[in-house]
């Protein structure tokens, strides 16, 4: 017998009409064909999935935080509310399909793995984990039990990302060698913990912290500043890289890095720095020299100006590539191509890359049987990864490059590195 997925997928390759399946719109959302969908983390962040989901059934809610998650009950009063998502999979797990997780990065893993463990479809925020291994863990179960998943780089879907691409895989400013990738700012290192305040009734504390080392309820952490210390979050490099890096990625089909070095300012142990630069060196394949990608938190690389500043005037956003012919400078919303020779006119590329439905339609999309979505995990993983494992490396002080073995997810030039690319829970909540 045919389940629901495997109905809607032969209605639409063959062109039947059956039952509760009005035509071949993937965006057909009647009340017979939405997807069943249980959101985690609907605060915050959560909120973007609250609003791109809010035309399925919405049947389950789960936050810690009751004000964080605001008025967002009241938006779907069938659903049932959970402070404990694993109280909602014991209770529920058979009413839904396809699950949302929007939590702080330390709280990523667990439910993303009980979710896909159930076999349902999974949404995750970016940057995926907390560590390379649980991404590597998440995408390998994602494989094998064939299940829809979207990583939340909704960037991805911007027109002028496509046409940044185009341009690149053009060739108009000849073979790439270096990349510049940077965010902005100087956040992190946040003040110490006060550990003074009583915990707020609207919170579940015990809930927040989940896996990851316990410490007494602090405003400092919860509810955001968990994104700068080391038990939490995952810094400004985890917080932008999924964005950002996926610019190279996706242009220049990079896939794991042969070595990694990283340098910033002194290491703290328990907070995330201010600064922070990394040199990821990729191999040639097919088709394309070997890259240097540079990732830095803060400035750029000072190792741009030897390229940049052959361009007076030109605009600087957050990916610098570096060919043979010329120079492409971009942000999200636009790029500029800049010549070496100057006598040369830049033609832009007619346009190749189609328009995205929308970032959470890709999804329901893939859950209905269609193509799977733009930033599945098959192709996300590898760039939370990235992020990740330059946390690690700056971590662990590898200021010159290491190699780095992403099959073992090792480095044989340093075995330290595995303190923060392995993940350690509480007692309680191992796997």
């Amino acid at each position: 017998m045919l389940n629901r997925r495997e109905m809607l997928k032969t209605s639409l390759a063959t062109g039947l009409f059956l039952p509760g399946i009005s035509g071949l719109a993937f965006g057909d959302d009647s009340p017979n064909e939405r997807v069943n969908v249980a959101l985690i983390g609907i605060g915050g962040q959560g909120g973007h999935q609250v609003g791109g989901l809010r035309s399925q059934n919405v049947v389950a809610l789960c936050d810690c935080d009751d004000a964080r998650a605001g008025n967002v009950y009241e938006k779907f009063p069938n659903a049932k509310k959970y402070y404990d998502y694993r109280k909602m999979f014991d209770e529920m797990s058979n009413q839904f399909e396809a699950v949302a997780v929007s939590t702080p990065d330390h709280t990523h893993f667990h439910p993303s793995w009980i979710a896909m463990s159930l076999n349902k479809h999974l949404y995750l925020e970016k940057p995926m984990a907390h560590c390379v291994k649980e991404c590597r863990i998440l995408e390998e179960m994602a494989r094998e039990k064939k299940l829809a998943t979207q990583l939340g780089m909704q960037r991805h879907a911007m027109p002028a990302m496509r046409r940044t691409i185009e341009a690149v895989k053009s060739g108009a400013i000849g073979e790439i060698t270096h990349v510049f990738s940077r965010v902005g700012g100087d956040r992190g290192m946040p003040a110490p913990l006060d550990f003074s305040k009583p915990i707020p009734a609207n919170l579940d504390w015990e809930a927040w912290i989940g896996p990851a080392k316990f410490r007494p309820y602090s405003d400092g952490l919860c509810p955001y500043k968990w994104r700068f210390w080391w038990d939490y979050g995952t810094g400004e490099t985890g917080n932008w890289c999924c964005h950002i890096l996926e610019i190279p990625f996706w242009a220049l089909d990079l896939t794991y890095p042969e070595k990694v070095s990283a340098v910033g300012p002194e290491v703290d142990p328990e907070r995330t720095s201010k600064e922070m630069h990394v040199v990821f060196d990729f191999p040639a394949i097919e088709g394309r020299k070997a890259v240097k990608l540079y990732w830095s938190h803060g400035g750029f690389n000072p190792e741009i100006r030897k390229y940049r500043d052959q361009f007076p005037g030109i605009k600087m956003g957050n990916n610098f590539f570096v060919g043979t012919k010329g120079v492409i400078s971009c942000d999200f919303g636009w790029h500029e191509v800049h010549l070496f020779d100057k006598q040369a006119v830049y033609q832009a590329p007619p346009e190749s890359i189609p328009a995205s439905p929308g970032f959470h339609r890709e999804w329901i999309n893939a859950i209905k049987g269609g193509e799977p979505a733009t930033c599945n995990f098959d192709y996300s993983a590898k760039i939370a990864e990235a992020g990740l494992l330059g946390n690690a490396a700056y971590r662990v002080g590898a200021k010159e490059a290491i190699r780095w073995d992403w099959k073992a997810i090792k480095s044989p030039d340093c075995s330290a590195i595995d303190e923060f690319n392995y993940p350690k829970y509480r007692k309680g909540w191992e796997i």
